[in-house]
């Protein structure tokens, strides 16, 4: 039997909802982490989860991980975390998202959601059909052509990385990276390294795409089995979660771990620890992946989005995992456990100015 309240006073969640709509065939959970720092924001994912339990404590891990996401990349808003829990990955309608676009509006404000694994710009606009509350659909913003903030940020947090592994020696040019999930973020981290000439090889269950990246960029690729033992220099997991584990650690050949995927540590204490044992520069993955967050809720921000103003901040994600990279070096620590820690400063900073908000903020477009 899963202990909800338990699980919510781990990480100190401040609301979970769960809600069910028969008709639509809609079941899932909705969790608030926290807001101190300003109203929950995070995305929407449906997934086919074996159990109840398994998509409680995702959402639960998903939305501290935005809290933290929001706190260290300087953004005024707390986290929080949508699941759709559905039987199988054809279990997909408008009724089943606009039922869920009624969830999110009775938040009235305090929860404002975006895609994720499972939820495309289609299912977005029929979210939109039920509330004013979401962000990242193409026509909310101003975008350069090419423009991907999130795949951008990957490559600022990995150039990064390239700084503090090489002291300036090798810059990604020089580099092997590993790309494991070439879905719409993959493959704009993949486009990206490729212009700045990396060796790239990627893994995915898609072979269509994999295809077309292999005919487009001339990358190498190899099966999703084998991608953990690819000899490189940058192993960057962006699918889903969980994926550095006791069995897939020892198996890595690289020097760095940076990429786009969302709970990247199976046991967050246990495996950034065994990174760091085994030489391993980890890239914290909510500040690797932090650049599509920080370009949809500039949406939010005063006078709307501003492409300046957030391509500014996401550039900022270099000189943010430079400090962590070399604090952690300096303290002998993993690189997540002082991530961690400059995140909750900032917001037990904020709880000393005022109290948590719960104010509703519209999307300005």
């Amino acid at each position: 039997m899963v202990e909800i309240h338990k699980l919510l006073g781990e990480h100190s969640h401040n609301e979970f909802k769960a809600f069910r709509d028969d008709e639509a065939g809609l079941r899932g959970f909705i969790a608030i982490h926290d807001t101190t720092l300003g109203p929950a924001a995070g995305g929407t994912r449906r997934y086919a989860f074996e159990s109840e339990e398994e998509a409680i404590i995702d959402v639960l891990r998903l939305s501290r991980a935005m809290t933290y996401k929001y706190a260290i990349s300087g953004i005024n808003m707390g986290g929080a975390k949508g699941v759709i829990w559905v039987d199988d990955e054809d279990q997909r309608s408008e009724d089943l998202y606009r039922a869920y676009g009624r969830m999110v509006d009775s938040f009235g404000g305090r929860f404002v959601t975006g895609a994720d694994v499972g939820t495309d710009q289609e299912a977005m606009r029929w979210i939109g059909d039920e509330t004013d509350y979401i962000i990242g659909l193409p026509e909310q913003f101003d975008h350069p052509e090419g423009y991907h903030g999130g795949g951008l940020g990957v490559i600022k947090a990995m150039e990064a990385c390239c700084e503090l592994e090489y002291d300036g020696d090798r810059d990604l040019a020089d580099l092997h990276v590993t790309v494991q999930g070439v879905g719409e973020m993959g493959t704009s981290i993949v486009r990206y390294l490729h212009e700045r000439g990396a060796q790239v090889t990627v893994s995915d269950i898609n072979e269509e795409q994999i295809d077309y990246l292999e005919d487009e960029y001339g990358v190498g690729s190899v099966d999703p089995e084998g991608v953990y033992d690819v000899d490189c220099d940058v192993f960057a997991p962006s699918a889903l979660g969980f994926v550095l584990n006791d069995d897939t650690i020892p198996r890595l050949q690289c020097d760095i771990v940076c990429g786009a995927a969302n709970n990247q540590l199976d046991d967050e204490e246990r495996h950034g620890t065994m990174l760091q044992e085994e030489g391993i520069l980890y890239a914290p993955d909510y500040l690797a992946n932090s650049g599509r967050t920080i370009d949809d809720t500039d949406l939010l921000r005063k006078g709307g989005y501003k492409h300046t103003r957030a391509r500014a901040m996401i550039d900022g994600i270099y000189d943010r995992m430079l400090t962590i990279g070399r604090r952690a070096d300096d303290e002998g620590r993993p690189t997540y456990e002082v991530a961690n820690d400059v995140a909750q400063q900032r917001i037990d900073a904020m709880k000393t100015m005022r109290q948590k908000v719960h104010e509703t903020r519209k999307p300005q477009w």
